[in-house]
């Protein structure tokens, strides 16, 4: 439409405002992308969506970051820095609770872009991957330096990242719980987790027992069993067939004959991860009697699992995301059926809990394991899977005041 000229338009009509850029425009695109990545992962997630989300062309967003890796790199620091950041304004010499507290406030806000570093860190570059390591080792020390003033214990700055793999929890679920109760609920963990010792500790390692590791007995048996140590360690994107074949001794085209593409063969992976647990999870619950010893078993029966099949476990949990609607459904099935059990469980060991309250703080407690686990190199011993237990319970809130309502 041509435009009117000024001469044209009625007396007393203003001219009409141009369209003004927003100032924060930058921090939308993040904060939409840090989303896009932390649901659907890095390679499925894309530029288009990522427009569409803050209401730009795809053309405008390239005028901010030049590719997807720059955008996600940036994602990736966005979470690490604000944590930093808040950190930075917490006095020196401040308690274990104030310090928790800035994390846990930053963490729930920014619940639904968080999940980046966890999983889909591994796509970056190594320098970016090496300089996003500092950062969270630097967050790390300033959280033991508070725990260690309340209760010095030689322990390697375990309690101190288990107590933010319970708070980093909240970004790798949905369930939905208000702002202010979610930080009331995973403070209380982090700092029983950070306040735990080993008068804590739980002696059940040696009581888990868990099935079998499956012996790869035919050949489709031996390329699963070939592919999962390298989607967890490349990412299930970047591996490619031939390494896959070269792995077990195949030229790529005869994987074919076995699985018909190699979204099929980490649809297998996810499923042997579930059923493993899954059998893992019945087999403990037969022993023990009482609501809490029940928990307690849970909670050691997912630390052994997660210690005996470590590269199974993450490529689960983090590739799961990526796989099409049809092979997702069962794997989706079967998690909910797992937090169900652990809803139930700690329900009935603590029946102030809610629902909502009772799944965040499952989610706590698997959070914990991942970031122990970590911190610990997944070093599977008595004594770590012990000691890593017994950070479960802490968190779970089996001891000590019930969670503020």
């Amino acid at each position: 439409m041509a435009s009117v000229p000024p001469s044209a338009r009625p007396a007393g009509t203003a001219r009409p405002a141009p369209a003004t850029r927003p100032r924060n425009r930058r921090q939308l695109i993040v904060d939409a992308a840090g989303r896009a990545f932390s649901e659907r992962g890095y390679h499925a997630a894309s530029m288009e969506e990522v427009a569409a989300a803050v209401g730009i062309t795809a053309t405008a967003l390239y005028r901010h970051f030049p590719n997807k890796y720059a955008l996600f790199a940036e994602c990736a620091d966005v979470m690490v820095d604000g944590l930093v950041a808040a950190l930075d304004e917490v006095p020196s010499g401040a308690p274990p609770a104030e310090v928790l507290a800035a994390v846990t406030r930053i963490t729930v806000a920014h619940r639904a872009s968080g999940g980046v570093y966890r999983w889909e860190a591994r796509y970056l570059d190594r320098e970016d991957r090496r300089r996003l390591k500092v950062k969270f080792n630097r967050l790390v020390e300033r959280v033991d330096e508070a725990v260690q003033r309340e209760r010095p214990l030689s322990d390697g700055r375990l309690r101190a990242t288990a107590a933010l793999g319970a708070i980093g929890s909240v970004t790798m679920h949905r369930t939905s719980i208000a702002q202010r109760r979610a930080e009331d609920l995973l403070l209380a963990s982090a700092l029983r987790v950070a306040g735990s010792g080993p008068a804590a500790r739980v002696p059940t390692a040696h009581l888990v027992e868990l099935p079998a590791r499956p012996v790869p007995r035919t050949r489709r048996e031996e390329i699963l069993a070939a592919s999962v140590p390298l989607f967890a360690r490349d990412g299930f994107t970047s591996v490619t067939n031939g390494q896959i074949a070269e792995a077990v001794g195949l030229t790529p085209s005869a994987l074919y004959r076995h699985y018909p593409g190699k979204t099929d063969i980490l649809a297998a992976a996810c499923l042997q991860a579930a059923r493993l647990l899954a059998q893992g999870v019945e087999r403990s619950l037969r022993e023990g009697d009482g609501a809490r010893d029940a928990v307690v078993a849970l909670a050691a029966t997912y630390v052994a699992y997660s210690f005996e099949y470590t590269d199974l476990n993450s490529v689960a949990e983090a590739e799961v995301r990526g796989l099409p609607a049809g092979p997702r459904r069962p794997l989706v099935l079967a998690q909910r059926r797992h937090i169900a059990v652990w809803e139930q469980r700690l329900r009935l060991a603590r029946p102030e809990l809610d629902p909502r309250q009772a799944r965040v703080l499952a989610h706590a407690g698997f959070g914990v394991v991942v970031e122990a686990g970590r911190r610990l190199r997944w070093r599977d011993t008595p004594g770590n899977r012990e000691a890593v237990t017994a950070l479960v319970v802490a968190a779970l809130g089996l001891r000590g005041e019930p969670e503020r309502r």
